[in-house]
């Protein structure tokens, strides 16, 4: 069962690094044009491009990062304490990050479509399943 939820955790993590490490990289992929991608995964007012490629870099480094530590999470003879606190910190940022999208406050500072409409029905929950991984992953840990 925590092989199961490591990787039901892993692999969305390991989709969103690649793609961020190809937006880092300069692909458009999946969006047609730079803006319309700017426009799709972050949407504050005004944007025309991706943020700094640089930073992107590390974005996906990160994902990549967390993916690991949820299938590092699975096995219960690594990584002691250290690593079930690690766990749990990445559990309420990605559970903070999917409620945060569905406040007001959220929606003030991102409302610029398609990115308003696919954080709500997509980002968001997916911040929570990831959250929500994370979470059992420790709480199988801790039994």
């Amino acid at each position: 069962m925590n092989m199961v939820v490591g990787a039901l955790t892993f692999v969305p993590l390991l989709t969103v690094a690649f793609a961020h490490l190809l937006w880092a990289l300069g692909s458009s992929w999946p969006i047609r044009d730079q803006m319309l991608l700017a426009q799709t995964v972050v949407g504050t007012p005004g944007i025309t491009r991706m943020p700094n490629r640089m930073l992107t870099f590390v974005i996906s480094l990160l994902l990549l990062a967390a993916g690991i530590v949820a299938l590092s999470l699975a096995d219960h003879a690594s990584g002691g304490i250290g690593l079930t606190l690690a766990g749990a910190v990445l559990a309420l940022a990605f559970l903070a990050r999917g409620v945060l999208g569905y406040t007001a406050g959220w929606r003030a500072r991102h409302p610029v479509e398609p990115f308003a409409t696919l954080d709500r029905k997509n980002y968001s929950p997916l911040c929570l399943w990831i959250g929500a991984g994370f979470l059992i992953l420790v709480g199988m840990r801790l039994l």
